[in-house]
């Protein structure tokens, strides 16, 4: 039995953190979380190449900097789903990289859902989210990019309320905030609890949605504030627009979010956002998923 012949492309959505609880370093040495993730209708794009060499591109705004090697998560991907697989790919890397918005775990499950049909025998569902959660506590979620509540390290899925159409802006000082300085900033301080706040089974409007934003946290946006002041001067900006509901870091930085009413709301703080601040990565979007 041979495997259908993948898809040209996967898209790789940018996923928000509405919130993000972080308890204390365990003896496992993982940080509990509890955690509402949504994706953004933009994203990083990998594509197949014209060979079979086992050779990975770096393409895109991003690209410059980043190793095509076998430490990359789109080759760690590859081989985890089969060691034999050779298939060339091309990373269009439009997002900026140490974000927060889980590029380099969306590469990882594209990959896996762009790969996979051609195995000569498809890797099942479960077999799939496995493979995910190996190689990193938030590529489970990025998956099928869909709205989700994430507990345990972030790889404990279950179906998040339902949404309304979410339209925000996504804001980069163009500094990077790696994830693991963060994480050690925030253990140097008095431990938080990954306590999921309690939620209904739909929120009807945006403003529903800024509400849940007003009475939770992002518990790193203090350490990542600590270690990169410029997401600062975003978060700022970004609460003091006047079409912004709630406005939050995304991850453990240096994007941050500010969810407006509607499309025109986004539209207009994005393009006031890049004129004011050129050296930005500012984008307005969709949030909910899962997109294609």
């Amino acid at each position: 039995m041979t495997g259908a012949a993948p898809e040209a492309r996967a898209f790789a959505a940018a996923k928000v953190n509405l919130f993000l609880h972080v308890g204390p370093l365990g003896a496992d040495g993982y940080h509990p979380i509890a955690s509402l993730f949504v994706f953004a209708d933009i994203g990083d794009t990998l594509r197949l190449g014209e060979g079979a060499s086992g050779r990975l591109t770096i393409e895109g705004p991003f690209g410059a900097g980043l190793s095509a090697g076998a430490d990359n998560l789109v080759a760690r991907a590859r081989a985890a789903l089969s060691p034999d697989l050779a298939t060339d790919l091309v990373l269009e890397k439009s997002l900026p990289l140490a974000a927060g918005i889980g590029g380099g775990s969306a590469d990882a499950a594209a990959t896996l859902r762009l790969l996979n049909p051609s195995l000569p025998q498809p890797r099942s569902e479960a077999e799939l989210m496995a493979i995910a959660a190996a190689l990193g506590a938030d590529v489970a979620a990025c998956l099928e990019s869909r709205a989700v509540i994430a507990t345990g390290r972030g790889e404990q899925l279950s179906p998040a309320p339902r949404l309304p159409e979410l339209h925000a802006v996504l804001a980069n000082p163009g500094v990077a905030s790696p994830t693991g300085p963060v994480f050690r900033a925030y253990d140097a301080g008095a431990p938080q609890s990954a306590v999921c706040p309690p939620m209904p089974a739909a929120f009807a409007t945006p403003r529903a949605v800024a509400d849940l934003i007003a009475r939770t946290r992002n518990h790193l946006e203090a350490p990542a504030l600590s270690l990169t002041p410029p997401i600062d001067e975003v978060l700022r900006a970004l609460r003091a627009a006047p079409e912004t509901l709630a406005a939050r870091m995304s991850g453990s930085g240096a994007t941050s979010f500010a969810l407006g009413e509607g499309a025109a709301a986004a539209e207009a703080l994005a393009a006031r956002l890049a004129v004011a601040h050129p050296a930005w990565w500012v984008r307005a979007c969709r949030l909910g998923g899962p997109w294609t």
